[in-house]
């Protein structure tokens, strides 16, 4: 059952979203103004180590008021490719260069609302260049040992869902 779209209307727009309202067609002909979010895509890395351990950042999120550990990640550059945009967000939010990236998943972690898309991808292996770029990225930068991630999910201590998502894929690759 394909729903289909008549019209979009912008509601708000600014350089980080696009806020739309939809003339969508439901199959059995009703119709219904539906809210939608359109932004740039996004890339990230899962890093992993020779220690099988992954290196991930521990930071708040003020929308929900909680805290959490993440995969780095962040918005892709005009012009930017997104491998190079994942490997600029590791180094810029944990100060560590990733080795030669391989691509691992593409998430659409809101698809219901919004057509964000994540380009999420895996280095075996980094290298430690300086502190963080911005120290308000992250409150803590570690390794944490594979083996954990999964009690950490379980915990709520990963909450964001392209980290929760990339994580558990590297977990059912082992």
């Amino acid at each position: 059952m394909r729903w289909q779209v008549h019209s979009e209307e912008p509601l708000y727009t600014d350089r980080w979203l696009d806020v739309r309202v939809a003339d969508v067609e439901l199959p059995d002909g009703r119709h219904l103004d539906h809210r939608l979010i359109r932004t740039a895509p996004g890339a990230g890395a899962v890093v992993t180590d020779d220690r099988r351990r992954v290196l991930l950042i521990w930071r708040h999120r003020f929308i929900t008021d909680s805290w959490g550990w993440e995969i780095p990640i962040g918005g892709i550059d005009d012009g930017e490719e997104p491998p190079t945009a994942a490997a600029r967000e590791v180094e810029e939010e944990t100060g560590w260069r990733p080795g030669p990236l391989r691509p691992m998943l593409r998430v659409q972690p809101t698809n219901g609302i919004s057509d964000s898309v994540h380009h999420i991808f895996h280095a075996d292996g980094a290298t430690h260049i300086g502190p963080p770029a911005e120290a308000w990225e992250a409150e803590r930068v570690e390794w944490v040992p594979l083996a954990d991630v999964r009690d950490m999910v379980g915990r709520g201590d990963v909450t964001c869902g392209t980290s929760m998502a990339a994580l558990l894929y590297v977990l059912t690759g082992e």
